[in-house]
């Protein structure tokens, strides 16, 4: 049998030159996200430009290296790119180019996208892929093709185009499911043996004073037995290892991103799955992004499961877990109680990613939290202090969360529980953890906008 599947690979395997030749002018074209967007591919493809017009490329958190359709296409003339999420290369590529575009997705709704793409035009796009390009692991003795620290919405993708192309990259981690963690060559039409790039690294930034004290603040809300979920950045890596030095136990992990502060919590023994019920001592996981350590760790692991998207974080199926607390970070609120992740002004800076999954099924949890954090200030390029709680957005900012859904907010100051109050309570519990330098200029724009009672506190 394994000759079998030899033979298949073999009838399969095309240079990325030929692989690209499938695209004809006007298609649409699925990358996979994160480490699993194509090089090769994407660099044939971008050698076509002068024969194609309006081609569609989608893909979600854009890393480097930065894909040749962009850079040999800067006007956009005949490459569009469609990000689902703008990481730190998305928003470069946007400022220098002119066919990159913001594609808004709630997560954990994205596999509806492509899973009805044919026989439903209500929930999906209603546009059929000409194909999905996925970077995998080599395939295994069986004839597996696995996506490593991509599950995400992979399986979908490829299920719905009419080509399933794979391009080998021997650096990706061989992830255990879960479920749709991988393909069958019987599956895959094209394979291309790539030159085994490296595989991009996220860098851990280190905590600063502010970011311990928000996870502090954050701990005292984490009992044990609770399954806790976790965004990215120095903040939840630093409570990560906090709980890690706590006499916290018999935690579980729920999450999209599989971040380093997991290896910690599973490593020290506190976050070992103990009392779930569906993923018995396995950290659920959809992607991840991190260290090469963490690349490693990954690899052949059986304590952390890779599961599609709509598995780990659909908010019908992750609310029916009990006391799931979920850590995020955002950029600014306002006094409403609006929470913006995502856009600086106009710009587009981020994405909802699975935030809103998040909140809502943690809130719904029996027992749960939603946790949202930033630190209480922000300092610009020019030395200038403001304040990240805000009386109003300004014109153009993005409401990621809206003000019914935010459960807590937390900064260094303390922590704001918002749900059930009315205008008034929820500005007086906002101004009270922002920074105290600002504490009387919001209270007097909370006053004009009439959400203000305790006016005694203006001199």
């Amino acid at each position: 049998m394994a000759r079998d599947f030899m033979q298949m690979y073999k009838d399969k395997l095309q240079t990325a030159a030929e692989a690209a030749k499938i695209v004809e002018s006007g298609d649409w074209i699925d990358y996979a996200m994160f480490n699993g967007k194509p090089v090769a591919f994407d660099a044939a493809l971008a050698e076509r430009k002068a024969e194609l017009s309006d081609v569609k490329l989608m893909t979600a958190v854009t890393v480097p290296p930065i894909p040749q359709t962009v850079m040999q296409d800067v006007q956009g003339e005949v490459f569009t790119w469609l990000d689902l999420h703008f990481s730190a290369a998305t928003r470069i590529m946007q400022q220098m180019c002119g066919g990159v575009f913001y594609h808004p997705v709630t997560y954990g709704e994205s596999d509806n996208f492509f899973r009805f793409v044919h026989d439903d035009p209500i929930k999906s796009q209603n546009t059929a892929r000409k194909a999905c390009i996925v970077r995998t692991t080599p395939m295994d003795k069986h004839g597996f093709f696995n996506f490593g620290i991509h599950n995400s919405v992979t399986y979908s993708q490829l299920e719905s185009a009419q080509y399933a192309v794979v391009e080998i990259n021997e650096n990706i981690p061989w992830a255990y499911g879960g479920n749709r963690e991988r393909i069958h060559i019987s599956d895959v039409d094209i394979i291309i043996e790539s030159e085994n790039d490296p595989l991009f690294e996220l860098a851990n930034p280190e905590p600063t004073e502010t970011d311990m004290k928000i996870a502090h603040n954050v701990l005292d809300f984490i009992r044990d037995g609770d399954c806790v979920q976790l965004g990215i950045g120095a903040m939840p890596n630093s409570l990560g290892k906090m709980i890690a030095e706590t006499d916290l136990k018999n935690l579980s992990g729920q999450t999209e991103m599989l971040v380093d502060a997991y290896m910690d919590l599973v490593e020290s023994g506190k976050m070992n799955g103990k009392y779930s019920l569906t993923d018995t001592n396995r950290v659920v996981y959809t992607f991840a992004l991190g260290g090469r350590h963490l690349y490693e760790w990954i690899d052949h692991n059986p304590g952390i499961a890779s599961y599609e998207v709509y598995y780990a974080n659909h908010p019908l199926r992750i609310s029916s877990i009990d006391n799931l607390i979920s850590v995020n970070q955002c950029l600014q609120v306002d006094l409403y109680g609006q929470v913006n992740a995502e856009s600086n002004g106009f710009q587009q800076v981020s994405g909802n990613g699975g935030m809103t999954d998040f909140v809502n099924a943690a809130y719904w949890s029996k027992g749960g939290r939603s946790m949202i954090c930033l630190p209480s200030t922000h300092t610009k390029k020019d030395g200038t202090v403001v304040s990240r709680i805000v009386p109003f957005f300004e014109h153009g900012t993005i409401v990621t969360i809206p003000r019914q859904t935010a459960h807590m907010i937390v900064t260094e100051y303390g922590v704001a529980a918002l749900k059930a109050n009315c205008t008034w309570v929820r500005a007086e519990k906002l101004i009270n953890i922002a920074h105290p330098d600002f504490r009387d200029e919001l209270i007097k724009h909370a006053q004009n906008q009439k959400i203000w009672r305790r006016s005694n506190k203006i001199e």
